[in-house]
């Protein structure tokens, strides 16, 4: 799909207050509730079947919820549902649609009393431990939430179900709201004039939580989680760690890939494409050293895959044109041995599968339409299909290129 170039915002208004207007429509023997005004999660309108089960706000739990996600139960302790990768999603997903509705309740004066995020994380036995605030606006930005065992122990849960995390941070993107829209269009820019959000206020603060809770609870017990802009966040402070050898599971959830600065390195990328064309079909002399380097290249590349095993899952809609990059193979290069391009596809893609960089999986039956495939409730809505894309993806070698090349940092300096 082509892709235009765009700032890389998360488009997520805010929910409808109590005394706008909501008018129900009876169709089919179904009543489908449209909220006018704007709402959290991806869409302008939200729409809702209603029924005598399930009543209340839009944003509740087991209104826009998973509907067929079981709860941490009993069972749980020999058989964990946390091993299946599509569990793990759909709970990191609903653990991010929190951090959402925190900030949301935050600007309403709500607390864990009336507030509409707890019912997001209470089902799986989690609790929050902290809030990351932005200092200069007050706003809610991001949650670190561990297992609650006094929680799970009221269900007879004796112990954590084998796969769940001890911690895990998640990362919200952007709110079209005015308390907070200003410092996260701020950062939006950010990314796409630099591609980077190293020196965000958010970056440093996210960074220092991950930091405390993998010194808490280990690297293996801690897990990272974000959508559009907060996926943003959270690849860059994983990568920060994955350069001192610290891994961290990372799920990013419509990751921003759109960026000025994305567009002058591919225009520099086909003019050297072109240009390697052309002195490839001239006798120079550099033939030979041209030759030993990419060899050792490779030879570099393969040793520093060997020693690093960060993989982060990657999640993307096509039909999102802020995410849509990171299912953009790499150029194609020029064949040696006469193999068709079908032939060099297949021989990529064994390559890949047995030496992952990254996971990158891709809706097969995702929404269609821009605001819903940006938005986060697809992750966790029935009947998702994901394809684990193969081939060699070019922003992925991109953004993962840094830690297979720099050197390892002490843990005690903050870049």
């Amino acid at each position: 799909m082509a892709c235009a170039a765009t700032m890389p915002i998360d488009l997520l208004p805010a929910p409808a207050p109590a005394e706008e207007e909501v008018k129900a429509v009876e169709e089919d023997e179904e009543m489908v509730v449209e909220v006018e005004g704007e709402g959290c999660g991806g869409g302008a309108v939200v729409v809702a079947v209603a029924d005598a089960e399930a009543e209340g706000h839009p944003y509740d739990f087991h209104v826009s919820g998973p509907r067929n996600l079981p709860p941490p139960n009993w069972k749980d302790i020999i058989r964990s549902s946390w091993k299946g990768p599509n569990y793990k999603r759909m709970v990191m997903a609903c653990f991010i649609q929190a951090v959402y509705l925190l900030e949301l309740d935050r600007q309403d004066q709500k607390g864990e009393e009336d507030g509409l995020a707890p019912k997001w994380w209470k089902p799986f036995k989690y609790k929050v431990t902290q809030t990351l605030v932005d200092e200069r606006d007050g706003s809610i930005y991001g949650a670190m939430l561990e297992w609650d065992r006094s929680s799970a122990l009221s269900d007879f849960i004796l112990i954590r179900p084998s796969g769940a995390p001890r911690a895990v941070l998640a990362l919200r993107g952007t709110l079209l709201q005015k308390p907070t829209m200003k410092r996260d269009l701020q950062d939006d820019l950010r990314f796409l004039v630099w591609e980077s959000l190293k020196g965000s206020v958010r970056f440093v603060g996210a960074l220092a939580a991950l930091q405390l809770a993998v010194e808490k609870f280990g690297s293996a017990n801690v897990c990272v989680a974000g959508h559009s802009l907060g996926a943003g966040f959270a690849l860059q402070i994983c990568k920060e760690l994955a350069k001192q050898g610290v891994f961290v599971e990372c799920h990013l959830f419509n990751p921003p890939s759109v960026s000025l600065a994305m567009g002058v390195r591919s225009m520099s990328e086909k003019a050297s494409y072109l240009w390697k064309k052309v002195k490839g079909s001239l006798p120079l002399k550099e033939e030979t050293t041209t030759l030993e380097t990419a060899k050792a290249e490779a030879n570099d590349k393969k040793r520093l895959r060997t020693e690093n095993k960060w993989v982060p899952h990657l999640y993307v809609n096509n039909s999102d044109y802020i995410c849509c990059h990171y299912n953009a193979p790499s150029c194609p290069s020029t064949s040696t041995d006469g193999s068709s391009d079908e032939q060099q596809q297949q021989r990529k893609a064994s390559e890949i599968a047995s030496d992952v960089v990254a996971k990158l999986f891709v809706t097969s039956k995702g929404p269609q339409k821009f605001l819903e495939a940006h938005g986060l409730q697809q992750w966790w809505s029935d009947g998702m299909e994901l394809q684990l894309a193969l081939y060699d993806s070019k922003l992925i070698n991109r953004q993962l290129k840094s830690i297979y090349t720099a050197t390892a940092i002490p843990s005690s300096t903050r870049s």
